[in-house]
């Protein structure tokens, strides 16, 4: 028997190819198979998105005179839909993981313990098992903290209004991207970062997402000194530059990143996090427990998750097989798909151009705001070591890009790529311009 600790993107692949390849196997899920990416993260990001880049569509063609009216949104219909979905969804994946011959036990929190395994206080028999517990937004240590109308991504969506005035604490991709649905939705956004916002992203992607978030009061460098409040939050106590201020609000919004949920995973070697630590195999220090997904650590993604399942599958089966952490695509979800992989060479050259005019950008091109191009190649063979793609399909291209740098594409392969037209993809002809600048440069 194979016991799966949890149903989100790791454990329910990891369990259908374990199933489908005749074990037994178990799935205890405490919460909704699907885990965090559909109840908490990626799939409300996208129902909120969706409502979010209609808005500001709208906002931009009565700006040009097209159209009479912005419309306005009923927030808890929102949240109230999205459930909704999210239960269908949800139902899918049951029958779908189901169908694989996979049993899922639900309500009972697994757990390891002593080389045990648990479903809830019931001790099961397992040859082998897989910790797939996930990961649970990072909590500062701020006082204040556990005030009404301070929310987490987990918390956020029992608030059925609107607040006017929102507070964000955290600088990265989360952050950026609750600030950018919030101010579409018509609240004022402050983003509190502990350093400098993005500092991770690329200097060209940053500044178009920094130009996204216009409406956003962005502050940085910002120590959050304390959450205040009665009852209910109404203000923060913050620092900057040795100076404390005052900053009003209405709710607080913890974007401050995500941390191992390993908290019920005894026995076995952690981080300093609570990350599981496993090898290229997804093997832990027990021989018969393997990990995959968040449980593990960065880069908390769910197509890395989902790889992570498949290898620890495939190992449990006989099947050698190696987790790759090249070339991972990623995005900041805005008004644009702010997409990008990146190898980490920093012994390259690069050149970026305007996102082409298309479909989703079109009437963007009075504002300059049409996304952009980006590729990174090595100087002297052109193999292409980075890209970053800006507009509407932006995350389509930076996935398949990442596969084709991952098989060692130059920009010279694009000589003969022939493209869908009209189309907001700028690699292929950033590539081909790179190209012939490349060759004109070696022939003078």
């Amino acid at each position: 028997m194979i016991v799966v600790l949890g149903g989100g993107p790791a454990g329910r692949i990891a369990s259908i190819r374990l199933a489908s390849s005749g074990k037994e196997v178990y799935i205890i899920e405490s919460g909704g198979i699907g885990g965090q990416c559909l109840h908490f993260g990626c799939m409300p990001v996208c129902a909120l998105n969706d409502t979010a880049r209609l808005i500001h569509s709208a906002r931009t063609l009565h700006n040009l005179g097209i159209i009479d009216s912005i419309p306005k949104i009923n927030f808890s219909k929102i949240i109230s839909e999205m459930h909704a979905i999210q239960e269908k969804i949800a139902s899918v994946l049951d029958a779908e993981t189901k169908a694989a011959g996979v049993q899922i036990i639900y309500g009972k929190t697994g757990r390891l313990k002593n080389t045990k395994v648990f479903a809830g206080d019931e001790q099961m028999d397992a040859d082998t098992v897989i910790a797939a517990t996930g990961s649970r937004p990072n909590i500062p240590d701020i006082r204040g903290i556990d005030l009404r109308g301070v929310y987490t991504p987990h918390t956020l969506f029992n608030q059925k209004v609107l607040p006017k005035k929102i507070a964000i604490i955290g600088g990265n991709v989360m952050a950026a991207e609750f600030a950018y649905i919030f101010s579409m939705f018509g609240s004022e956004v402050t983003i509190l970062s502990r350093s400098t916002f993005l500092k991770n992203a690329d200097k060209h992607l940053r500044a178009l997402a920094i130009r996204q978030l216009k409406d956003v009061n962005i502050r940085e460098c910002i120590n959050v000194q304390s959450i205040e409040g009665d009852s209910e939050v109404h203000s923060l106590n913050i620092q900057s530059s040795g100076k404390g201020e005052r900053l009003d609000t209405d709710a607080v919004l913890l974007a401050a990143g995500l941390i191992p949920r390993s908290d019920m995973l005894d026995g076995i070697t952690k981080g300093p996090l609570g990350e599981v630590i496993v090898n290229e195999r997804m093997q832990t220090s027990v021989p018969y427990v393997y990990a995959c997904g968040d449980v593990t650590g960065p880069p908390y993604l769910t197509p890395v998750a989902r790889y992570q399942g498949i290898v620890a599958a495939d190992n449990i089966l006989g099947i050698h097989r190696t987790m790759d952490y090249r070339y991972i695509p990623q995005s900041i979800n805005l008004g644009h798909e702010l997409a990008f992989c990146n190898s980490g060479n920093e012994n390259t050259a690069s050149l970026a151009i305007p996102g082409p005019a298309g479909p989703g950008t079109f009437w963007d091109v009075p504002s300059n705001d049409t996304g952009l191009a980006k590729v990174m190649f090595e100087p002297e063979t052109g193999i292409i070591r980075g890209i970053c793609a800006a507009g509407p399909g932006g995350g389509l291209i930076a996935g398949y890009m990442a596969f084709l740098m991952k098989r060692h594409f130059s920009i010279h392969d694009f000589e003969e790529f022939i493209e869908v037209h009209p189309s907001t993809d700028g690699i292929y002809g950033v590539a081909k311009y790179a190209s012939d600048l490349m060759k004109k440069r070696n022939k003078s």
